[in-house]
């Protein structure tokens, strides 16, 4: 097996959280054998994530498996693309077709508790005039729509660092869908109160992914890592040469 023939896996966290949401599956994934990258998006806008995303895939020598959770889902969506991808896998993600939007995606479905819980703040642009605008959680309802089967006391630090997402990324349409060219895999997080379990099953479906369902809340990275870890093992496996 030659040095590059295991494939580095790149962890692609979402909104409202940062790199340290994988703090328990990386463990998991280093203990196996496979190099971790765990970038730090950010959350500004679709294209400039996915762009981003995707400077670190093509700086990675030999394969990667591209994991995204949540909004990452959205990201590895569009740069999954790249040529050294082998595979995506979705956390209780967003898998967008191409030309479609978070908006659209989640539209079909009926709202999570998630909308009646965002706050709404005002950030500059550089270079211009106008202002940005980040979407957060209200703190006090984070623990309970984001993370109810983690640690208390990890959820309530959770909540008070956030890492927003820009509102325009809702709207942004995607220029590309990676899972009609790479096999790919997709878990449900069944009692997910941020995101519809049923937008997550619709996206999986729709792109014929081999899909598992797990009773957890959304951040399935903290509150489950060994499921996680293993469904990211099994695209491992399946895609070696």
């Amino acid at each position: 097996m030659s040095r590059h023939a295991r494939p580095t896996v790149v962890l692609v966290h979402g909104a409202f959280a940062d790199a340290s949401s994988f703090a328990r599956v990386i463990p998991e994934l280093t203990a196996a054998g496979l190099e971790v990258v765990v970038p730090a998006v950010p959350n500004r806008s679709l294209v400039d994530d996915a762009a981003y995303i995707a400077s670190v895939v093509r700086a990675v020598e030999g394969p990667v498996i591209l994991v995204g959770h949540s909004y990452g889902g959205a990201v590895i969506t569009v740069a999954g693309t790249q040529d050294n991808v082998q595979a995506l896998v979705y956390l209780a993600g967003y898998a967008l077709e191409e030309g479609e939007s978070l908006g659209e995606l989640q539209g079909r479905f009926p709202d999570s508790g998630l909308a009646d819980a965002l706050v709404y703040t005002p950030f500059p642009v550089p270079g211009s005039t106008e202002t940005g605008t980040d979407v957060s959680v209200a703190a006090e309802k984070f623990p309970a729509l984001f993370a109810a089967d983690v640690d208390p006391e990890l959820a309530a630090v959770l909540a008070v660092s956030q890492r927003p997402l820009a509102a325009r990324a809702f709207g942004e349409a995607a220029p590309a869908a990676a899972w009609r060219s790479k096999p790919s895999w997709g878990l449900v997080a069944t009692a997910d109160r941020t995101i519809n379990p049923d937008v997550e099953r619709y996206g999986y479906e729709r792109a014929g992914m081999t899909t598992v369902e797990v009773d957890s809340s959304h951040l399935v990275m903290l509150a489950h890592p060994k499921a996680v870890a293993e469904l990211i093992l099994e695209a491992v496996r399946s895609t070696a040469h």
